[in-house]
């Protein structure tokens, strides 16, 4: 037998029957950096002119876009120069490579990496999360270090 829970009362719509809570106010007061560094720290917004949180922004993003780049760089060599020389081994009959134990060990890894992937995803999410709320709370900053990043990559 099925009971059925009674309609919910009519309510007034009345301004008096309900207090109005300001929450930027209460969002201003209550960042996670006020735990972390104190009550005097707060957004880029809050503390630099527009010019300076650009110029910031801009000269971090070149430096770690310069960096991202040599390292990058750097990485693509020795990766790269390990393959050829592998391949020059190979062919000189100096190595011999099992491509039945390389591709079983390949496969084997992606399904480890695959459910360390599944494991870590809400984990990610909440990072994610978090540097969103960073960026569009730092949104000057953020973009002079995009556009800087992108002319250290170049650079």
């Amino acid at each position: 037998m099925a009971t059925r829970n009674p309609p919910p009362p009519d309510y007034e719509s009345d301004d008096d029957s309900y207090e109005v809570l300001d929450l930027t106010e209460y969002a201003r007061r209550h960042h996670w950096w006020n735990r972390v560094f104190g009550h005097r720290s707060g957004p880029m917004v809050e503390k630099y002119s527009v010019a300076t949180q650009i110029v910031m922004g801009g000269v971090t993003g070149w430096c770690a876009g310069f960096l991202f780049q040599k390292v990058g760089k750097l990485a693509a060599t020795a990766v790269g120069g390990g393959f050829l020389l592998l391949q020059v081994a190979s062919h000189s009959g100096y190595v011999q490579i099992d491509w039945n134990r390389v591709e079983k060990d390949v496969n084997k890894a992606k399904r480890q990496i695959k459910k360390r992937a599944n494991k870590a995803a809400p984990e990610i999410n909440n990072i994610i999360e978090e540097a969103t709320e960073f960026i569009k709370q730092n949104i000057v900053i953020s973009s002079g270090f995009v556009g800087g990043f992108l002319l250290g990559l170049a650079s």
